[in-house]
């Protein structure tokens, strides 16, 4: 009887019956794991085909395979930067982009959050150095907002850099066809590198990938650590993912509803007289300011057959806590209006709203 609405299960296949039947095939063809890393035993048909279909969907030359989208950013940038080149990234990229900074010896530039002046000036500072990656996630999942793709690629050939991009927030569900933010904003032929995930909108298990060149893509399998060192997919995770990926290009129905969803959400929320951070996302941060107030109304949700969670320091800034709620394509309308019917009723009772 609980709605659950804090998953990161945008398109809702992680319940879909044929991702799940992909998964039993594939578990009972294959094993439960391939016991080995990908150069010894441990690439069957089903990685290889995984692999192919995710480069068709991002219309890509190749991509690799990871156990997370944090092992894809884990081994990216110190496989492919050295300490002539250098990396600008986002103020507010996710973690697992700064820990992979972190682990390359290529000099650090940190701009502005979607600041393109602040951009504009560290690409000037940094035409020193002999290749330039400029890194930013394509959604930002604690804010729900979108980089300004079309800027950012502009900048890059003005100053002749590349562009990577974490989709984890996007893959499946933002653009026409749900191929993510450079399909949304038009820039799919102008963004080098896409790393994203399995484990949220492609059936919602485990998994990463890095799609891109040919080059890229064989230089991280000889080079990339998480790669190299770590446990091949298990087929059921392998299985589910290029089920779900094949639901996708069969169909854009599912990706296209998230949009409508998503936006009677914000609205009814907004009319209520919340502030909901993002644009167009279907992450949507209910801003609170207060911590203890995020959480005690977390709880009085649950109470009332909502599950939501509250977010404050050290996960976002002082400050900002908030309830962030994520819809997803399963969502009927009548259970999004009985979520804001909770939050209407809750947010009054806590004094959030008058």
């Amino acid at each position: 009887g609980i709605l659950n609405f804090c998953a990161n299960n945008y398109l809702g296949l992680s319940s879909h019956p044929e991702v799940i039947r992909a998964a039993v095939e594939a578990l009972e063809k294959f094993g439960a794991g391939l016991s080995s890393v990908r150069f010894i035993c441990g690439t069957q048909s089903i990685h290889k085909d995984l692999e192919e279909k995710i480069a068709r969907f991002h219309q890509r030359e190749d991509a690799i395979l990871y156990a997370s989208c944090f092992d894809a950013n884990a081994g990216i940038f110190e496989a492919l930067l050295t300490p002539e080149d250098a990396v600008l990234s986002d103020e507010l990229n996710h973690a697992s982009i700064i820990d992979g900074i972190r682990l390359c010896k290529a000099n650090k530039y940190r701009y502005k959050h979607m600041d393109m002046q602040d951009l504009e000036a560290k690409l000037q500072d940094a035409q020193k150095h002999r290749l330039r990656l400029v890194a930013t996630d394509g959604a930002f999942s604690m804010d729900g907002d979108i980089a300004p793709l079309k800027e950012i690629c502009q900048l890059a050939e003005k100053y002749n850099a590349l562009v990577f991009i974490d989709e984890c927030h996007a893959t499946g569900f933002l653009g026409p066809n749900g191929r993510g933010t450079d399909e949304l904003l038009g820039v799919m032929d102008k963004v080098t590198i896409i790393n994203s995930t399995l484990g949220k909108a492609l059936g919602g298990a485990a998994g990463g990938y890095t799609t891109g060149p040919k080059p890229l893509i064989d230089l991280l399998r000889q080079r990339s650590r998480p790669y190299l060192f770590s446990n091949s997919l298990p087929p059921a995770v392998v299985g589910c993912a290029s089920k779900a990926l094949d639901l996708l290009m069969e169909s854009n129905a599912i990706a296209q509803s998230m949009a409508a969803k998503t936006q009677r959400f914000r609205s009814k929320m907004t009319a209520a007289g919340f502030t909901i951070s993002g644009k167009d996302h279907p992450i949507c941060p209910v801003m609170l300011g207060d911590a203890r107030l995020a959480a005690v109304m977390a709880e009085d949700m649950l109470n009332r057959g909502i599950y939501v969670i509250g977010f404050s320091y050290p996960v976002v800034p002082k400050g900002k806590a908030r309830i962030r709620v994520q819809i997803s394509a399963v969502h009927s309308d009548e259970d999004i209006d009985r979520c804001v019917e909770a939050f209407t009723e809750v947010g009054r009772k806590h004094g959030a709203l008058p």
